[in-house]
């Protein structure tokens, strides 16, 4: 069954040269693959807390996509999401949240709707922020440390170049399905992605 095009593409990470090359900024380098894909800017709007960019036309369902990398730090993703898409009138079911998954190995990609936000505080300040769990999310492996305690430093150090290389290429198959999700067949996406990533 189709579902509504995306209309907004939100890449979670933490704003700051310092963090440019964190595992937990996955979500912006894909966004910044993206924007340069269609040659488009992504420039502060302090309205957003974030730096965002339009994208005309970008589905084939013919509408406008916005593209934003929130710079409120993380756990505060929700701040800038959510003031977006409250102002353009944005559901749920319309956004897709691009982050990071310790739960898979580098170089695994996978899309879904809804579901918990697994103790992920991007998700989780995005889904009380909306008032809903119900938005796509395209999760990228980079692996996990092995210990929760190591979790913290972890996401926030550099992956190494083996795993890079792998996480680029998760991020390729991302960006090659997006057409499809941003048209609003979700499962065609879905199955794209996880046949190619198999």
């Amino acid at each position: 069954m189709p579902h509504p095009p995306i209309r907004l593409v939100a890449g979670l990470g933490n704003p700051g040269r310092q963090h440019a090359r964190d595992r937990h900024n996955v979500g912006f380098w894909l966004v910044s693959r993206l924007a340069d894909a269609h040659r488009a800017q992504l420039v502060k709007d302090a309205k957003y807390h974030g730096l965002t960019a339009r994208l005309t036309h970008a589905g084939k369902a013919g509408g406008d996509v916005w593209l934003v990398q929130p710079q409120t730090f993380m756990n505060l993703s929700g701040k800038s999401v959510g003031g977006l898409a409250r102002f353009y009138r944005i559901s749920p079911e319309e956004i897709l949240v691009v982050h990071d998954e310790l739960d898979f190995a580098p170089g695994v990609a996978k899309l879904k709707l809804g579901g918990g936000v697994a103790g992920h505080n991007g998700l989780k300040d995005i889904a009380a922020t909306m008032g809903s769990q119900n938005f796509w999310r395209l999760r990228i492996g980079i692996g996990h440390p092995g210990d929760r305690n190591l979790v913290g430093d972890y996401v926030l150090s550099s992956p190494s170049p083996a795993d890079r290389k792998l996480i680029d290429e998760a991020i390729d198959r991302g960006l090659d399905c997006l057409p499809l999700i941003m048209a609003g067949n979700g499962e065609a996406a879905t199955l794209k992605l996880h046949t190619k990533g198999a």
